[in-house]
Formats: C-alpha cells, structure tokens, sequence
C-alpha cells in the first residue's frame, strides 16, 4: 500500500468515525489542543473532559 493511499484511509475513517465533539477539537486552537495534549498523557479522556472545561473557562487565552 502506498503512503497516499494509507493516508487516505486513516483520513476517511476519522470523517467516518473520529470524536469531533470533544472540547478541545471545537474552535481549535494551539493553546486547546497543548492543553489538552498535557492533559492527556496519563488520562483517561472521560476524565479530562470536565477538568479540561473547567480550566478553559477560568484562563480561555
């Protein structure tokens, strides 16, 4: 398979089924998805939504 192809692939699935209503991914920016990469690294994202949402609210920028 070539890289393009694969590429495509990965790409078609996540139209089809990535999360894109995760509140990191809505009105994305640099500093959402750092955060939320941080966030992220040893958690769970079930978990980290409500903490990720409470600390954008407190400092949006």
């Amino acid at each position: 398979m070539q890289a393009s192809q694969f590429s495509a692939q990965v790409l078609d699935w996540y139209d089809k089924y990535g999360r894109k209503t995760l509140p990191w991914q809505i009105n994305k920016t640099p500093y959402k998805v750092w955060l939320s990469e941080v966030m992220l690294q040893q958690t769970q994202v079930t978990t980290v939504i409500p903490y990720f949402e409470r600390l954008w609210r407190a400092f949006p920028r």
